[in-house]
């Protein structure tokens, strides 16, 4: 659960961004082009029909008539210039002839180039020249200045509104993204609690989307399977106290049977009815722990919880088990730490360390060691009880929390293979981890049953 889940809608809205941004470049760069295209054309027009009616004058009044469209010109908006076969200038406003501007009635941009009367060069224009039959040459500009700065400013409004719009398409897909988030964060928190086992949670539901759509269908899906599972605990519930029943009018037959045995004074039919007694008084147990499983199964998540102070419960259970441990020879060993208390059920927690302590005194040898470790870590509390028996194969430490489990190397001491699963349940219901490890190497490596005391649902 450790790895980093990619938002889908952030991911979206970062595409998006992109394509928005490439978008808005393009449609710039083309109202641009177009701007500047027609605004050379219109010009190249304008200025195409003053050559023409310049063409049109005799040599002896051109320099007369550009004089008058010199002076005519208030607004400065076109200039003429007229030359003779030398570039000598006769007449206009235009004292000079442009060295970039060839002759040949095409238009062309001169950027600050064009030199006018009084030394006022203009920012930008649209120029075109001719070169009369006489010799004599003719210059008329069309002032852009106005024209590209209206484009000018089209283009900086484009842009500027381009990127507010991209700031507040990403604000609103970022508000939109936290929404979602939320959404699937608290999903995810119902579907964790789901499957640690608690089937009544249902997944959030109101978004009215594809989401909500999944949600209402697992939520249907969850109904179906917490009815089946509570039908099947029902009878599995319902055979184990029933069978419990009949078990236990035979146990007591039995005793009453073994009663009267120093009537009959027959040493085998004794020891087999105390062997039907074992094995009887084993069935009761293991229905009993079947039952007391399905009792914790069936407890509302944290309802009755309580603070538990972990270092006086640890130390209690030590000096119950400790008189067993001295009757073995079994080396017992304690080292508890103050710890912060825990939210849990005492009572459960005081019958799953029971479980653990109950299996390490059984599992060790005689004369061997035990050891209990309850120890302050920057999560929470940890207990490790480890002992120096058989210990358990690596293979094997998954499947020992299954009920009625009985490891290869175990099966020959009593026991009913569910101690570890009362176990498990009660750390399912705390939220607790329970880890199960190797306390050592060799013949005897041991067993070290770790709990982690914090919650790990998040996990």
């Amino acid at each position: 659960m450790g790895r980093r889940w990619h938002n889908t809608t952030f991911r979206w809205l970062s595409v998006y961004a992109v394509i928005f941004a490439l978008s808005v470049m393009v449609l710039i760069g083309f109202i641009g082009w177009s701007a500047t295209t027609r605004m050379e054309f219109d010009a190249d027009s304008v200025l195409h029909w003053q050559l023409f009616y310049f063409g049109s004058i005799d040599d002896t009044e051109l320099p007369e008539t550009i004089y008058r469209r010199t002076e005519g010109e208030h607004l400065h908006t076109n200039y003429f210039g007229l030359f003779d076969a030398n570039g000598k200038h006769i007449s206009g406003d235009i004292v000079a002839i442009p060295a970039d501007l060839p002759l040949d009635r095409t238009g062309h941009t001169l950027n600050g180039t064009l030199v006018v009367a009084h030394d006022i060069r203009t920012p930008d224009v649209r120029a075109m020249g001719i070169r009369r039959r006489s010799g004599e040459q003719i210059v008329v500009a069309r002032d852009l200045t106005h024209v590209l700065h209206v484009r000018e400013t089209m283009i900086n409004a484009l842009v500027g509104g381009g990127l507010f719009c991209l700031l507040v398409s990403i604000a609103s897909g970022l508000l939109l993204n936290l929404r979602q988030m939320r959404r699937v964060r608290d999903i995810r928190h119902v579907t964790l609690r789901i499957a640690q086992g608690d089937l009544n949670r249902r997944l959030p539901t109101g978004g009215r989307d594809e989401l909500d759509m999944l949600a209402h269908l697992v939520n249907h899906m969850l109904e179906e399977i917490e009815r089946l599972m509570t039908e099947v605990k029902s009878a599995c519930d319902g055979i184990a106290h029933d069978l419990r029943t009949p078990a236990a009018h035979i146990r007591t037959l039995l005793a009453n049977v073994a009663e009267r045995m120093h009537v009959i004074q027959d040493d085998g039919v004794a020891q087999m009815l105390d062997r039907a007694r074992v094995e009887a008084d084993m069935l009761l147990d293991r229905f009993g722990a079947m039952l007391r499983i399905s009792e914790i199964g069936a407890l509302k998540r944290r309802g009755g919880f309580s603070s538990v102070d972990l270092t006086t419960l640890v130390h209690e259970l030590s000096e119950l088990y400790e008189p067993l441990a001295e009757d073995r020879g079994i080396r017992w060993t304690v080292a508890v730490d103050q710890v912060a208390a825990v939210h849990g059920d005492r009572a459960l927690l005081f019958e799953a360390f029971s479980n653990l302590l109950d299996n390490a005194i059984k599992f060790a040898p005689d004369n061997g060691e035990v050891r209990i470790e309850l120890a302050d870590h920057l999560q929470g509390a940890q207990l490790t009880i480890s002992d120096n028996g058989p210990g358990i194969p690596e293979r094997e430490r998954e499947a020992v929390l299954q009920r009625f489990y009985r490891g290869d190397q175990t099966r020959h001491l009593a026991g009913s293979g569910l101690g570890l699963s009362i176990v498990s349940a009660v750390m399912r219901l705390h939220d607790f981890a329970l880890r199960v490890g190797a306390n050592g190497a060799g013949t005897n490596p041991g067993t070290s049953m770790t709990v982690e005391c914090w919650p790990h649902a998040l996990e």
